[in-house]
Parts: C-alpha cells; sequence; structure tokens
C-alpha cells in the first residue's frame, strides 16, 4: 500500500482507540442529568442532525481548503467539543456541545476517504479499505477495554480520552501528510510520477469537482438508499447494546466488552478477505452475504440473556460488517468521475449522518414499548431485506449505471 494510506490507517487507528464516548452519550444524558430515555434519544438525534451537513462541508471543504487542512481542522474541532461535553455542568451545555460536535465529526471521512481512492488503483480498492476498517477495528479493541473501565469510574473521562486522541491524530496527519497544493505527491507511491501540482492543475481539479453531481447518479442514489438502512442497523448496534445490557440487569458499560470483541473479529478476519472465494465474489454478492450475517447476529441478540450469549452473537454480526464496510466505499468511489471522489463520497456518507438522527429514535422507542426482542428481531429482518434489494435492484443499476442527467 502506498504511503498516504499507511499514514491514513496508522492515524485512524489512533484516533479510534478515544472514539467508544458516542455510544454512551445517551447513558452520561441520562444517568448524570436524570433525563428520561426519550429525552435522552432525541438528544443523541440532534447530534446526528448535525452530522448531515458536517458531512456535505467535508466533501467542499477538501475541494476548496485542500484534504489535509480539512481534516486537521475536523479533527480538532472534534476534540473541542468532546471536552466541552465532559465539562459540561447542565444538560442544555451537554445539548449544544452535542450539536458542535455532530457539525465537526464527518468533516474528516469524505477527504480521508478520497485520499485512499486516488492513492490505489481500482483493484487494490477493496483492501485498501479494509486496512482503513481494520485500523479502526484495531483502535477498537483498546477503546473497548477503555471504555469498560472508565465508564465504571466516570462516563464522562471518556469524551476526554476521546478528545485527546482526536488531537494526536490531527498531529499526526498535520506533519506526516503532503501538503494540500502538492497532493499529486500522495500518488508517487504506486503510479511512478512525482512533481509539484502546478496553479493550473488546481485550478483544473476545481473546476472538475465544481462540475460533479453526485444526485444526478441513479447507482449512487440507490447505494445511499441501501446504505442509509444499514447505517441505521449499525448505529442501532452501538445505541442499543448498552441499554439492551441495562434491561437484561447486566452491566451497561460491558458493551464496550462486546465492542472489543467485534473489533478483534473484524481484525482477525482481514485475512479471509484474499480467500479466493472471497475474493471473486461479486461487490453486491460480498455485501448481500454480509448482510446475512449480520441478520444472523442481531437475531442471536434478541434470543441472548448472558454474556456469553451476546459474545457469540457479536462475533457472528461482526463477520458480516467485515464484508458490507470494504465494498460499499469501493463502489462508491468506483462510481465516481475523476475529480469527484470527495463529493461522492460525502454525498454517500450522508447515509450515516441520517441514520444517527433515526437510531436514537427508533432504538429507544422499539425498547420502551416492544422491548428487547423485538427490536433485534426488527433489526435482524431489516438486514434480510438489505440482502435480497442489493442483489435484485441495486446489482442492475451497479452493471449498468445511468448516465447523470440534468
Amino acid at each position: 500500500m502506498p504511503r498516504t494510506v499507511w499514514l491514513l490507517v496508522v492515524a485512524r487507528g489512533v484516533n479510534r482507540l478515544g472514539a467508544f464516548s458516542l455510544p454512551f452519550l445517551t447513558v452520561l444524558i441520562s444517568t448524570d442529568f436524570g433525563a428520561g430515555v426519550t429525552t435522552a434519544g432525541l438528544l443523541s438525534a440532534a447530534f446526528g442532525l448535525a452530522t448531515i451537513p458536517s458531512r456535505l462541508a467535508g466533501g467542499r471543504l477538501a475541494s476548496r481548503l485542500g484534504r489535509r487542512r480539512t481534516i486537521v481542522l475536523g479533527l480538532t474541532g472534534c476534540a473541542g467539543a468532546q471536552l466541552g461535553i465532559a465539562a459540561a455542568g447542565s444538560l442544555a451545555a451537554v445539548a449544544v456541545f452535542a450539536v458542535l460536535l455532530g457539525l465537526v465529526f464527518e468533516l474528516y471521512e469524505p477527504p480521508s476517504q478520497a485520499l485512499i481512492a486516488d492513492a490505489v488503483g481500482p483493484s487494490e480498492r477493496v483492501r485498501a479499505y479494509g486496512l482503513f476498517n481494520a485500523a479502526l477495528a484495531a483502535g477498537g479493541t483498546g477503546a473497548g477495554l477503555v471504555a469498560a473501565a472508565l465508564g465504571r469510574w466516570d462516563l464522562r473521562w471518556l469524551f476526554v480520552v476521546d478528545a485527546v486522541t482526536c488531537l494526536l491524530c490531527a498531529l499526526i496527519l498535520r506533519i506526516a501528510l503532503p501538503a494540500d497544493h502538492a497532493d499529486h505527491a500522495d500518488r508517487t507511491d504506486h503510479t511512478g510520477l512525482s512533481g509539484e501540482a502546478t496553479p493550473s492543475d488546481d485550478a483544473g481539479r476545481a473546476e472538475r469537482a465544481e462540475a460533479v453531481h453526485p444526485w444526478r447518479d441513479r447507482a449512487l442514489r440507490a447505494m445511499f438508499l441501501s446504505g442509509t438502512l444499514f447505517a441505521l442497523v449499525t448505529t442501532q448496534i452501538t445505541m442499543g447494546l448498552p441499554l439492551t445490557l441495562a434491561r437484561h440487569g447486566l452491566e451497561p458499560a460491558d458493551a464496550g466488552l462486546l465492542f472489543t470483541a467485534s473489533a478483534v473479529t473484524v481484525v482477525a478476519a482481514q485475512p479471509a478477505l484474499r480467500l479466493r472465494r472471497l475474493a471473486e465474489l461479486s461487490d453486491s454478492a460480498a455485501i448481500a452475504l454480509g448482510h446475512v450475517l449480520l441478520a444472523a447476529g442481531l437475531a442471536g441478540y434478541a434470543a441472548a440473556s448472558t454474556m456469553t450469549a451476546f459474545l457469540a452473537a457479536t462475533v457472528l454480526w461482526s463477520l458480516g460488517d467485515v464484508l458490507v464496510l470494504g465494498r460499499v466505499l469501493t463502489v462508491v468511489a468506483d462510481l465516481a468521475p475523476p475529480g469527484g471522489a470527495d463529493r461522492y463520497l460525502a454525498a454517500y456518507g450522508i447515509s450515516w449522518g441520517v441514520a444517527t438522527v433515526a437510531a436514537p429514535v427508533t432504538c429507544t422507542q422499539l425498547l420502551q414499548h416492544v422491548g428487547v426482542g423485538a427490536l433485534w428481531a426488527g433489526t435482524a429482518g431489516l438486514c434480510l431485506v438489505l440482502a435480497a434489494a442489493q442483489l435484485r435492484v441495486v446489482e442492475p443499476l451497479l452493471r449498468a449505471p445511468g448516465v447523470p442527467v440534468a
């Protein structure tokens, strides 16, 4: 892999080491400020709503300010907002900082994903995005232990640790990534080309970026709809697992141990992606198989009542996550025209913002009105629907994507 990919992989792992505060935001609101489950869910949804313009801004700022500047801006902004949540003395202050966190939370994603797409050839993108996701998981192995330990002491320290790792990640990338005006150097590692970008190069890239209209692409719209439901499933897991453990009389902070088990599974499963039978699967077939494994794991949550049962179900759905995550980013990057990766990935990434808005509400309401079993059984059923839709609806559009129309 090119140097740029490894830099992003290492920095992402460092950042992920402290990034287990958000699943406990609803718990913090409920325990420290006495808010009800509905209020906690609405405040978490407000954070998610703020991430939608953040993702779009990340794509635009990357093409205007530069990718490195946008990444550093997003990470330092996250650190400030996280420290604000940790120090907040009232529910209103938590709400303000949660929204501010959402507004900077997704600035990092479009430029970092686009840097990976540009740094490797199309045939290597699945592997590169697999490494990127493995870095998240590797950092998550330590993060889950941090969450389990600090969560028993004081949930606010989770946000402090997250802020520190954001600043460390920003420092690493600010020093190590090539300057924005010389972004062609990023591609030297795999193309053998070198040299600084000229002003005309920069103008050409900016002009191409302005001409990109992702929402006119029918294939991208199909991936976005599917991706939004997948993101809803993933976000409901992170939001709902601590609350589910509490309903079973288990320690909510032990969700950190389950998240660690998930991370270990993702890292350990990376070599399996290079097995010929898996590597030869089409993107849609691999994504559909991943959704089926997710469904099986979440059905296990519906029946689980002990940590052993929760652990087995976690390993199963994590294997599905491995298959889905690397493939979807590869598909979106391949759909983008030259100069359009930032905008396409930013547009697709809104799916996570929509899910972050919806998941706290759907998760808490389902828990409150129909119970734990129905929450996870319904989420498993949604995964099966996604598997069928990927093969029957999305795949035909990917095989013959329509030309974007005005």
